[in-house]
């Protein structure tokens, strides 16, 4: 049974938009009486006028998810409620005027809580800049900034739990030659109502020693800081393990009503040399809480990371973007390339991709007991198309329950065993 269907014009619009890449031929209309040129390819629908200078890319997303856990200890609850679920079924309209603006928005069908994601205006009127007002990414992490498309697993990392969520704000951002650099204000989410998450300041920089087609190492660092009054909703971390179709997180602070303010702090190692990358992250979340009359108040600290590695076994490595078309999304790794000859529709037999990576994320601090997990994960994605990827993960975790779970999983460790598979179309 699948939990959230998207709608059928949704789904038409994707059949569409994937028929020309197994077909293997664009077409491109013929001018119109104002030069406006419709194209329609495996890279989906575009307008374009040439006066004004404005075209419309239509893109989007669906990513459907397939999969199983088990529980090492006998009398848990069933992990998964529904064995396969539609995990994304995202429209992604962009318009883009002339050089120095474009509007992007993207919109969930399937996530009922929170369906706007990015939803900005960029202006990129200055040289190597770029300054964005709306709901983006806020500019946290190398895995939370590359796009879900091209994360090397079915889900990022435990430690993305310590990452915010898109915010809306307004960022700018500038790029060098081998640098980067982004900053910005940010409220609560647009699809609640941008107020009642305090606000937050915060920014990231990168640089790259060594950045050559065939070569990159990258190094990072970012801090978010967020300020929160008493009257905003409450706060929490939680993660599950390596897929959401867990019906309940396996780590969890529960909620947090208490806080009155959280930094977070996050440090970015990547290297990546031909088909191979090699890729890590620390990330620290620091929460105060508000101080009573005559109190003195006592911090809880919170930390993640992961190490992971992929190996391209038969194309090209990853590329490197340094700057975006607007947003936080700075110097971030690309997808994998599929080369003409190697589709599937051509006969060849598409591109295959091995990864490992290695995750914890601890919730547990003085006398606090949020949950401890350590998830250990296998993939292999094979890329048959350009737009179309399958993605088959193994993940192992270890869970020590914290007091919120207790009731759920009680307070003996487990481990869980998931196996979960992903059929990704995206153009």
């Amino acid at each position: 049974m699948i939990r959230a269907r998207p709608a059928p014009t949704f789904l038409a619009a994707t059949l569409a938009c994937i028929a020309p890449a197994r077909a293997g031929d664009a077409f491109e209309g013929m001018a119109g009486p104002y030069g406006e040129r419709l194209r329609y390819d495996e890279k989906g629908l575009s307008l374009t006028f040439p006066e004004p200078d404005v075209s419309l890319q239509i893109g989007g997303r669906l990513h459907i998810d397939a999969g199983g856990a088990l529980f090492s200890r006998p009398g848990l609850p069933e992990a998964f409620p529904d064995h396969v679920a539609v995990r994304r079924s995202w429209i992604e309209p962009t318009l883009t005027i002339g050089r120095d603006w474009l509007i992007a928005f993207q919109y969930d069908f399937s996530d009922p809580v929170l369906p706007i994601n990015d939803a900005f205006v960029a202006w990129k009127g200055l040289p190597d800049t770029i300054v964005t007002l709306g709901n983006m990414k806020v500019p946290l992490s190398l895995e939370w900034l590359q796009s879900n498309n091209d994360t090397l697993f079915v889900e990022r990392s435990g430690a993305n739990a310590l990452v915010p969520e898109r915010r809306f704000g307004v960022a700018v951002g500038r790029n060098g030659q081998a640098w980067t650099a982004v900053a910005g204000v940010f409220a609560n989410a647009a699809s609640n109502g941008i107020a009642g998450d305090g606000v937050a300041v915060g920014g990231r920089a990168t640089v790259a020693p060594i950045l050559e087609e065939r070569e990159t190492l990258h190094l990072g660092l970012a801090v978010i800081d967020r300020r929160r009054s008493r009257s905003d909703g409450a706060f929490s971390f939680s993660a599950p393990a390596g897929s959401a179709l867990f019906e309940r997180q396996l780590v969890d602070t529960g909620d947090l009503p208490d806080a009155a303010r959280v930094t977070r702090l996050g440090a970015e190692f990547a290297y990546r040399r031909g088909p191979f990358l090699l890729q890590a992250e620390y990330i620290r979340a620091a929460l105060q809480p508000f101080a009573g009359p005559g109190m003195a108040t006592s911090v809880l600290g919170f930390q993640g990371g992961y190490v992971e590695a992929a190996w391209v076994l038969n194309g090209e490595g990853r590329g490197y973007t340094r700057a975006p078309q607007g947003g936080t999304t700075y110097a971030t790794f690309k997808g994998v390339a599929v080369a003409e000859g190697q589709r599937v529709s051509r006969g060849g037999t598409g591109v295959f991709e091995l990864a490992a990576r290695y995750s914890a994320i601890d919730l547990d601090t003085r006398g606090f007991r949020g949950g401890l997990e350590q998830d250990v994960t296998l993939g292999l994605s094979w890329y048959p198309e350009p737009n179309l990827r399958l993605i088959a993960n193994y993940v192992h975790g270890r869970v020590r329950p914290g007091d919120a779970q207790s009731e759920t999983y009680g307070t003996a460790p487990f481990s869980v065993d998931t196996i979960i598979g992903r059929l990704q179309i995206y153009w």
